[in-house]
């Protein structure tokens, strides 16, 4: 899959997004209320589709400017895996709150509750577009668990199944 497929929203999920006040892309303006993360660790961009409770897609875009490309790697950097999993985490999480039809602003948190099936096929560098989707596998009382990938262009860069679970502040 390419930038180019990218997916858009449905009628169906943008009637439902509408439901909650919500229009696609979701920036930075709306993720600050479904998110706690902040620079440098907030590592989604924005959210270009979503369909409560089933599967969102987001963006990140890598650039030189990240704190950990001065130490990962200076003369050849490369995204951490744990970052991607964490952007994984983070797309997870948004999903989560938009299902639940809640914001952080309602005392809650997704807070990242495990990973398993972790694989990374591709590096990620200074200039890459990060694909983050995430389609929701399991959802019981607040606990959550998605199939994730996270993609380049047509590459696959990596895939995990994420746990969150949400929690009262």
């Amino acid at each position: 899959m390419s930038s180019t497929d990218i997916d858009s929203g449905t009628d169906n999920n943008v009637k439902s997004l509408a439901e909650q006040g919500l229009t696609l892309p979701l920036t930075y303006h709306t993720l600050k209320h479904y998110l706690p993360h902040r620079y440098p660790f907030l590592l989604v961009d924005k959210i270009i589709d979503c369909t409560p409770g089933e599967s969102i897609t987001g963006i990140k875009n890598v650039t030189i400017n990240e704190e950990f490309f001065n130490g990962h790697f200076p003369d050849e950097p490369i995204m951490p895996g744990v970052l991607m999993i964490e952007s994984m985490a983070q797309v997870s999480g948004v999903l989560g709150f938009i299902s639940a039809g809640l914001t952080s602003e309602d005392g809650y948190l997704y807070l990242f509750a495990g990973v398993d099936k972790v694989r990374f096929k591709r590096r990620v560098i200074p200039g890459d577009q990060l694909i983050v989707r995430a389609t929701t596998v399991m959802q019981k009382r607040g606990i959550y668990k998605f199939d994730c990938t996270v993609h380049v262009g047509n590459e696959l860069a990596a895939s995990a199944q994420i746990m969150i679970a949400r929690q009262e502040q």
